[in-house]
């Protein structure tokens, strides 16, 4: 098999990646994709930065160690397997997995960072951006964060407002022309996952013929 076919997705927070990804990662065999995924890079709650009011904040380039996933994407883009422990989201109740991600002929790298990150963008073959509106991705956040992570609205619209609409402006809002293929997801995002699936699968053919 040649070297991973390397698939940057990103996208605003609640811009739905993670359920494009499911989607995606579902329309293949297990062994013919791979993910891996910024979530597991965060450094320590401790190491991160904490803002005026006394807030973790999260959404800053700084809270990933970047390095240490430039180095694990370039090694399975090279062939080479990668062992991580998972990351748990600071829930000291949980004990972390050893996650490994072994080399396939598409590896999906993703995360809010990985057209930010110099070292991660100049690996990726193809570069996929999830988009939709700003009212739509923060009614998708109320949510998401009301009912997974048991916070009330006025820290929802904190974080929102005071770290996530920031980062989203500076730091992933200016890569969006980069991308290859921007995928629009107010909605759903039916169609740009079928384009981009029967392109991979195409990709995949290519791979196992060599």
């Amino acid at each position: 098999m040649r070297h991973p076919y390397l698939v940057g997705i990103t996208g605003g927070s609640a811009s739905g990646k993670t359920t494009f990804l499911r989607r995606l990662l579902a329309s293949f065999p297990e062994e013919h994709i791979c993910l891996i995924s910024q979530d597991n890079y965060y450094h320590p709650r401790e190491n991160q930065l904490v803002d005026s009011q006394g807030v973790h904040n999260f959404d800053l380039p700084s809270s990933i160690d970047a390095a240490a996933y430039a180095a694990d994407v370039l090694r399975i883009s090279q062939g080479e397997e990668v062992r991580r422990l998972e990351y748990t989201f600071n829930n000291a109740a949980v004990k972390p997995k050893e996650l490994v991600f072994k080399p396939a002929p598409i590896v999906v790298v993703e995360g809010i960072f990985v057209f930010h990150f110099e070292e991660i963008a100049k690996l990726l073959d193809l570069k996929v951006y999830i988009d939709a509106q700003e009212h739509v991705k923060l009614h998708r956040r109320i949510v998401r964060d009301r009912d997974e992570r048991g916070y009330d609205l006025s820290d929802v619209l904190y974080r929102y407002t005071h770290h996530v609409a920031p980062t989203y402006e500076k730091y992933i809002a200016p890569y969006k022309h980069d991308a290859d293929i921007v995928v629009p997801n107010n909605r759903n995002f039916d169609k740009g996952l079928d384009v981009l699936v029967g392109f991979l699968r195409g990709k995949v053919t290519e791979q196992l013929a060599r």
